[in-house]
């Protein structure tokens, strides 16, 4: 930290308030730590700088991946998510061979839910929680140890200036992409480049074709996709690549509709009323942070941001949530003293998180610097569009429900085959 950032210690009470779990971070992964964990047993402090409890993330296209709705199951989200309108869609894929579309008994459905509804709806059941108490409107300014030594909790600042240490056996970083909490620990950060911009927002009516699936054009190497979601609307977006820039800087909505007009078999835009401003982000680099440190754990986003082209965020915030809580839960529900069971908790937690998104993360790095699709892609994507079990296993992997690995093993053979398949029907006609 520099000297102007750094807190003065004079002013923080001499006693400290004592919990077995400190969340910084009140959005999906914070909440939904908070809500395992004290169901688990712990005493949990949730911690966030944004004092209004219906708060919620402005930039995000809300899309939540197949792998993650158990997650949503097991916290008691799903039911309230679709009596609050959710929408449950899988996705098809344009690309320059045709549509890549599931077979209906294959795919595997997200969920769709404005995060003005979402956000609120988490934080809400996270407050409820019995042993969580709520600090919203409170900053993070400091650890209590951290940087080489055991973190033993946070120093937290309110609006008005006042301070409080927060001691905690478990500290979660669950504050985003620029985390402070990884920053303040000092953990390992790998950050890789990213070639491409975001803009997007809801327009009502309009909805793509085979609504309510999700809708993605990959023009290769533009990218386009429309969510249908909520109250009838769809969250229409656009991820080119930085040379379009200028023209959404110079007027945002008629860059997105002319885009999104110009994609082939568009969508029916010009039906379609924007209900918001549009929103951008410009840039994206990945960011990874070591997951672990002693008395430290980092989730969602502060633990691993990728190119959200592949709408992953929301998804991997609530897993990662779910994996931490599974690893540490009962160790903490242990109370005091129990510092090496939960070191290998923490340690279960980095395993779990690892085998889950590393794989998967390496894939996205080496997409998002703006890239064409590389020979082996093309050969999968052209023949998927023409065989139903290969676009399933893509439909797998896009929905981060099965590894890398696992994909390329089923995928490249099936597509020699449906190449082969192809090429003899060519030679017959």
């Amino acid at each position: 930290m520099t000297e102007a950032q750094t807190p003065s210690r004079a002013t923080r009470p001499g006693r400290a308030e004592e919990f077995d779990a400190v969340i910084v971070g009140g959005s999906l992964a914070g909440s939904a730590a908070a809500i395992a964990l004290g169901r688990a047993g712990a005493r949990v402090a949730l911690v966030e700088q944004r004092p209004d409890p219906q708060a919620y993330k402005q930039v995000c296209s809300h899309f939540i991946q197949a792998s993650a709705v158990p997650a949503l199951e097991r916290l008691g989200l799903l039911q309230p998510m679709l009596d609050a309108g959710a929408v449950r869609s899988s996705f098809r894929i344009w690309t320059r061979w045709g549509w890549i579309v599931p077979p209906p008994d294959a795919r595997r459905a997200g969920i769709n839910l404005r995060r003005s509804l979402l956000d609120p709806l988490l934080r809400d059941t996270a407050l409820a929680t019995p042993g969580v108490e709520s600090l919203l409107g409170h900053t993070a300014v400091d650890l209590v140890g951290g940087a080489g030594e055991r973190v033993r909790g946070v120093v937290v600042r309110d609006r008005g200036g006042a301070e409080r240490e927060l001691r905690a056996r478990l500290t979660v970083g669950a504050d985003g992409r620029g985390s402070r909490v990884a920053r303040l620990a000092g953990v390992a950060t790998r950050t890789t480049p990213h070639g491409r911009f975001a803009y997007g927002t809801y327009f009502e009516g309009g909805a793509p074709d085979h609504a309510p699936d999700a809708s993605l054009w990959m023009c290769d190497p533009q990218w386009a996709a429309g969510f249908p979601t909520d109250s009838g609307l769809t969250f229409y977006a656009a991820m080119p690549t930085k040379e379009r820039l200028p023209e959404f800087r110079r007027d945002p909505l008629a860059a997105l509709v002319k885009l999104l007009a110009d994609l082939p078999d568009p969508p029916p835009i010009h039906e379609a009323r924007a209900v918001d401003t549009v929103k951008g982000k410009i840039e994206m680099p990945n960011v990874e942070h070591e997951p672990i440190a002693p008395g430290l754990a980092l989730v969602g986003d502060a633990a691993l941001a990728t190119d959200p082209l592949w709408g992953i965020g929301c998804g991997w915030a609530l897993q990662s949530a779910e994996w931490l809580a599974d690893a540490v839960g009962a160790p903490l529900a242990a109370g005091p003293g129990a510092d090496d069971a939960l070191d290998g908790g923490l340690a279960r937690y980095r395993r779990r998180w690892r085998r889950g998104m590393i794989g998967h993360a390496r894939v996205i790095e080496d997409f998002s610097p703006g890239r064409r699709l590389n020979p082996g892609e093309r050969f999968v994507f052209s023949a998927a569009v023409h065989d139903g079990k290969l676009a399933a296993t893509m439909d797998a992997f896009g929905s981060r429900s099965i590894s890398p690995g696992r994909a390329l093993a089923r995928a490249l053979p099936r597509a020699a085959a449906v190449h082969a398949r192809q090429a003899r029907k060519a030679v017959a006609a």
